[in-house]
């Protein structure tokens, strides 16, 4: 990086560290000073004339907003990180787009994934086991055929999209409400780890060491659905995170999709009032591919011709390996497995009364037992069960 680059860079990250100065506010200053590393020979007259509260310009003139950038850049380089700000080539394009893009993306993983053509899948960080597997299913399908899943890496739907993808073997982006270096919630660090293993990517556009604040995630919401060629919704309350991005896809021109849920269960309102809003209802892969731009498509297509060859042979891996999978289960967890769905969780006492007549009950814990440690189903809360795969 040249030496006028890296001025700019540092000046980005010293507006985004300045205090009062948004999102807005820093694009502003930078776009009426003319370039970024004005900011750090301005006086504070031109400071103050460009938009920036009297703290602000101080804050800058003084030489305190450089301190903090210089230290901040180490910092994000100790974690093992990097950042972007919009002068660089891998900084989102679609995010551009917005009309508040963050001055600053804090990203550990591929940074040259951003610019994909994504998928925002988002919802209730308390799905049923519709909820869930519909979230998996679906990003699982769509990571298939090279479309990047973004999601919040919160619990609920958003685990549940992110491992979609991850199975697929695809790749999958995670934007935070917190410091790069801040896991939450602090049960997904193995999937943290995962996603940029695979070739992923973890975003933030908060400094590191920022701690979840409430406030934070409507925050990261309109960068995830910013970055996004569209959003699909799975579940989500009336009064619910998933409706703030819902929202801001809308305004920011983003399609919408909305897997329709069960009218009597209060997280199916979100979907199903954005379905009759308008909102593409989506029930397989094949509804939000066939709605993508041609552009988009010819894209995807284009990146599944280069990786044919290593797609074939992984879709043949994958189905020699369920063909297996299926041949080394006993006669009783076969048997179990045939009872049981993906999208649909079935009780243990309803499992026993179908089973009665082939099975007694210990044969079907049993049964249970190695089909969970065998990964092949997982049990829910109060003793539901349903498939992994």
């Amino acid at each position: 990086m040249d030496e006028l680059k890296e001025e700019a860079c540092l000046a980005w990250l010293a507006l985004a560290l300045t205090p009062r100065m948004g999102p807005t506010r820093c694009g502003r200053a930078v776009k009426r000073l003319g370039a970024a590393e004005r900011v750090f020979t301005a006086s504070l007259t031109e400071l103050e004339s460009v938009g920036m509260p009297a703290e602000s310009a101080q804050f800058c003139f003084d030489g305190q907003a450089r301190a903090a950038a210089i230290k901040e850049a180490a910092r994000t380089a100790e974690v093992g990180a990097i950042f972007l700000t919009p002068e660089d080539e891998t900084y989102p394009g679609r995010l551009l787009e917005i009309f508040d893009p963050p001055p600053v993306l804090w990203v550990r993983g591929d940074a040259t994934i951003l610019n994909n053509p994504s998928i925002a899948v988002v919802g209730t960080r308390q799905p049923t086991p519709y909820g869930a597997g519909m979230a998996e299913v679906l990003s699982r399908d769509l990571a298939r055929r090279g479309v990047t899943i973004a999601s919040g890496m919160a619990r609920g739907v958003d685990t549940c999209a992110h491992k979609g993808a991850l199975d697929a073997g695809g790749i999958t982006i995670a934007v935070w409400g917190t410091g790069i270096d801040v896991i939450y919630p602090k049960e997904n660090k193995k999937l943290a780890e995962q996603i940029v293993a695979q070739g992923g990517a973890i975003v933030s556009e908060f400094a590191t060491g920022t701690f979840p604040a409430p406030q934070n995630f409507p925050i990261r919401n309109r960068t995830l659905s910013g970055m996004s060629v569209g959003v699909l919704v799975v579940e989500g309350a009336e009064y619910s995170g998933t409706r703030i991005t819902a929202r801001c896809a809308l305004e920011q021109g983003r399609d919408v999709y909305a897997v329709p849920g069960n009218a009597t269960n209060k997280n199916a309102w979100g979907p199903n009032t954005l379905i009759k809003q308008g909102a593409k209802l989506t029930a397989r892969w094949e509804d939000v591919w066939e709605d993508l731009s041609s552009q988009v498509r010819l894209e995807l297509e284009d990146r599944m011709a280069a990786n044919e060859s290593s797609a074939d042979g992984s879709a043949s891996l994958f189905g020699d390996q369920a063909s297996n999978s299926v041949q080394n289960m006993g006669e009783h967890e076969r048997i179990v497995m045939q009872e049981l769905r993906q999208d649909e969780a079935l009780q243990l006492d309803d499992l026993i009364e179908r089973l009665e007549p082939k099975m007694v009950s210990g044969e079907i814990f049993t049964a249970l037992f190695e089909l969970e440690l065998a990964g092949r189903i997982k049990q829910m809360p109060g003793k539901n069960y349903v498939r992994s795969f």
